[in-house]
């Protein structure tokens, strides 16, 4: 076809959900009305078929089969109803929450969303095709591109793992995952995952809307760098292969809404055991010293001898090691003499080990022939192995889309690991950096180039590792890490975000790469604490990266010095008891940080998310900044400045807000400066929150919990109801509805604070607790009540607190 003729479409096919258009050239679109907020379109040049399936689509589920989905399955939608109607060259499709108008010359759609305000609903347009040229139709190459106006004013958020800012405006993104040791937080592109989904915020609308494209392909996302005088101005996804198959998701002025049903789409969050919460320990260093062995052995002894709560240790790959060359599931016996004895001595004292697997052979790897011979290496188009660069010598990836290797690595990871006493499995080095087009992967039977889709063989080896886990100890919840990952990855494993440089810089960036994470489905996360490269922290970044890291889902020490040292709890003498200190605050919330974990399974919510996620009518909320929400409760304000001993914290407007530490309340709308002694971070509270806490002494070794309750009242008259759940911490017996849960009423009005507990416990083990203390910082001496009958105030420690009767 020429650009001066474009192409003309028309209804080829009505079939319930899925309209299917065809081109006089030969083009085809297809539209899917899959729910009232999410409608999708596939567009097909030159009638051009998908020869992959989807990894990605899971609505609401917590697993796809190994095989993927096929595109054209529209199960687990609603697929409701909706008005069709074509009419003066347009074709519009309307459901309760989105309408989608459709030039049929050309294929140009325009989009709108229904906002509700209070002067009614109407229909508010928030994002049309480029007029010009807006899809593939012939005009370039064998690639997929769609160009969508760019507006004034625009915010984008999400594209997960990114370096710089968390408003995406002006940048552009190549997903082309890779293995960047040392990165700028700041610059550095590419990264680790591959998510190619955003929200579009339009501040005079105050509309949102998602955009996923599900692309297995190396792509471009370009907002706002790229301009062209031929066209006005754009914002463009291109990928490198397959077809162009993308997802609208309304939110009107709800970014949460995006960022659930988004979540949702893509799969159900892996609710990991309650242990994945506590300190992870790790290093480099011990495994790769020829006593590794006695070196982590230390590491228990110096946990006791400072009391540092300590529940799992990540297992760095020294321990694979044969003449210094790392060799996945080989154990070396010199470095591990007694290798199970090594496994129990930690599990004696409740701490996981988590090993660190990789899933290429080098040439000289123990396994290497048996793997080749049985065809589960990645092979060429002549049959030969298809060599890649690999921790310092030549070897090849494992092709995880055949089913035999699926199977190999599986018992692999039972025999080599999980048989030894280990727990869970790390999966590292997994970007799968291919790129030779004569690579091939056996597509589970339909062979194709590997880097087509190199990131599909990271997630079906996570996937596969969980499977692994889940096959040995069937009644307990897999702990699965992984490093590369991509759309749905949150289905299977939690992640981090890679080796990250020693600096205050990367502090900074980091805090806004874990929040791209959270807003594109990916809550379970963190970060290397104290940076994993480049020279050891000093004593106050250090202390101040624990800070940070002890309200995040994952909570990692783990160093790789360039000069020979080693991030611990206790490498700074002097600052060793605010180190224990603050890992024993993240004991203390853990029941609130469970709570989230389990709301993000449940209800797809992000434990971490910016402040904007909770107050989008606040326009200063969406202003850079370095704060984060834990939940929607907790305010925290990380200092990642040096020299800094006071933080300015804006406080989102429509709420009062509580200081953690002191009670002192601030109403919300304004700047506020706070103490930030390394001793304890700057948190403020929401004010009507109920937070759960664990009030029993915690000392290394010897795990102990006691709920209780920290309340941060209304200063008005209002009533407000707060549930949280808890279970046995690693079992699945919630899926038939056992497990314990708290109810918590807070009633205020100017003068009395009423408490009221209830407790249900469906698990049918262990005894309801009678008693729980509840906290009440900032109560402003208001009268107690507890159920109607008043109450005995308490103070310690400048905070009130009442025993409740919950018989």
């Amino acid at each position: 076809m020429s650009m001066i003729n474009p192409p003309l479409f028309h209804i080829s096919h009505n079939s319930g959900n899925k309209i299917t258009l065809t081109s006089n050239d030969g083009d085809v679109a297809h539209l899917f009305v899959l729910e009232q907020d999410i409608v999708r379109v596939m567009v097909l040049p030159a009638g051009k078929q998908s020869t992959l399936n989807s990894w990605a689509i899971a609505p609401g589920q917590e697993d796809v089969a190994t095989e993927g989905r096929d595109r054209f399955d529209l199960s687990g939608f609603a697929l409701p109803s909706f008005k069709l109607d074509e009419s003066g060259g347009k074709l519009k499709i309307e459901t309760a929450q989105i309408r989608l108008t459709v030039a049929l010359s050309g294929f140009f759609c325009n989009w709108e969303i229904l906002q509700q305000t209070a002067q009614g609903s109407h229909w508010v347009a928030v994002a049309s095709d480029r007029p010009t040229q807006a899809y593939n139709f012939g005009y370039w190459d064998e690639r997929c591109y769609h160009y969508l106006v760019r507006e004034p004013g625009e915010m984008y958020f999400g594209l997960g793992e990114r370096a710089g800012d968390t408003n995406r405006a002006g940048q552009s993104h190549r997903m082309t995952n890779i293995n960047p040791l040392g990165y700028n937080a700041k610059t550095t592109d590419t990264l680790y995952k591959h998510i190619p989904f955003y929200i579009t915020w339009k501040p005079e609308l105050q509309a949102a809307f998602g955009v996923f494209y599900d692309t297995l392909s190396d792509c471009t996302i370009d907002m706002g760098r790229e301009i062209d005088q031929y066209h006005f101005p754009y914002r463009h996804f291109i990928a490198d292969h397959g077809i162009l198959d993308y997802y609208i998701i309304a939110g009107d002025a709800r970014i949460d809404q995006v960022v659930r049903r988004y979540t949702w789409l893509t799969g159900r969050p892996a609710f990991m055991p309650k242990w994945s919460l506590g300190y992870s320990g790790s290093t480099m260093l011990y495994t790769e010293a020829a006593n590794a062995q006695e070196r982590m052995g230390e590491f228990l002894e110096k946990c006791a001898e400072h009391d540092i709560l300590c529940d799992s240790f990540h297992l760095s790959s020294g321990y694979t090691t044969i003449n210094g060359k790392r060799y996945v599931f080989n154990w070396n016996h010199d470095k591990f003499p007694d290798a199970k004895g090594f496994a129990s001595s930690y599990m004696d004292k409740g701490v996981h080990l988590v090993p660190n697997i990789k899933p290429a052979l080098l040439r000289s790897h123990p396994l290497f022939d048996e793997a080749l011979e049985s065809g589960l290496l990645m092979s060429d188009t002549k049959g030969q192995p298809g060599w890649i660069q690999y921790w310092g010598e030549v070897g090849v990836y494992l092709d995880f889309t055949n089913p035999k290797t699926l199977d190999w690595w599986k018992e692999k990871v039972k025999t080599a690991l999980l048989e030894y006493g280990l727990s869970a499995t790390w999966n590292d080095n997994n970007e799968f950096e291919i790129w030779s087009d004569k690579v091939l992967a056996k597509g589970f039977g339909s062979s194709y180039p590997v880097r087509e889709a190199k990131i599909l063989q990271t997630l079906l080896m996570m996937r596969a590792s969980r499977q692994a886990q889940q096959e040995f100890s069937p009644e307990k919840r897999p702990y699965v890490v992984t490093r590369g990952g991509m759309a749905g990855m949150q289905r299977y494993a939690q992640t981090w975000s890679g080796d990250n440089t020693t600096s205050w810089q990367t502090l900074k960036y980091n805090i806004k790469m874990g929040l791209g994470l959270a807003l594109s489905g990916v809550s379970n996360s963190g970060h290397d604490i104290g940076g994993f490269f480049g020279p050891a922290p000093d004593q106050e970044l250090f202390i101040r990266w624990v800070q940070f890291g002890i309200f995040l889902p994952r909570f990692s020490i783990h160093s790789w010095n360039t000069d020979g040292s080693v991030n611990e709890p206790w490498m700074f003498p002097q600052a060793t008891h605010h180190v224990r200190d603050l890992i024993k605050l993240r004991a203390k919330l853990t029941p609130y940080l469970y709570d989230l974990l389990w709301q993000a399974h449940d209800q797809y919510q992000p434990v971490t998310r910016p402040t904007f996620f909770d107050f989008p009518q606040d326009a200063r909320c969406f202003e850079e900044n370095d704060d984060l929400m834990i939940g929607r409760s907790l305010l925290f304000a990380p200092v990642v400045e040096a020299g800094q001993r006071t933080r300015d914290v804006y406080l989102p407007a429509g709420s009062d807000w509580i200081d953690f530490w002191s009670g002192d309340r601030f109403e919300g709308g304004q700047t506020v400066t706070l103490a930030a002694p390394w001793s304890q971070p700057p948190l403020l509270v929401r004010e009507g929150s109920a937070i759960p806490v664990n009030l029993a002494e915690q000392h290394f070794a010897k795990p102990d919990c006691r709920i209780g309750f920290m309340v941060f009242p209304h200063r008005q008259a209002t009533e407000v109801i707060t549930s949280f759940f808890d279970d046995d911490g690693e079992s699945y017996a919630y899926r038939q509805k056992q497990h314990a849960s708290w109810t918590v009423t807070v009633k205020t009005d100017a003068h009395t604070v009423d408490l009221r507990l209830a407790f249900k416990n469906t698990s049918g083990a262990g005894e309801a607790q009678k008693q729980v203390k509840i906290i009440l910082p900032g109560s402003e001496h208001r009268a107690v009540t507890i159920a109607g009958k008043a109450a005995q105030l308490v103070y310690a420690e400048e905070q009130a607190f009442v025993m409740a009767d919950i018989s």
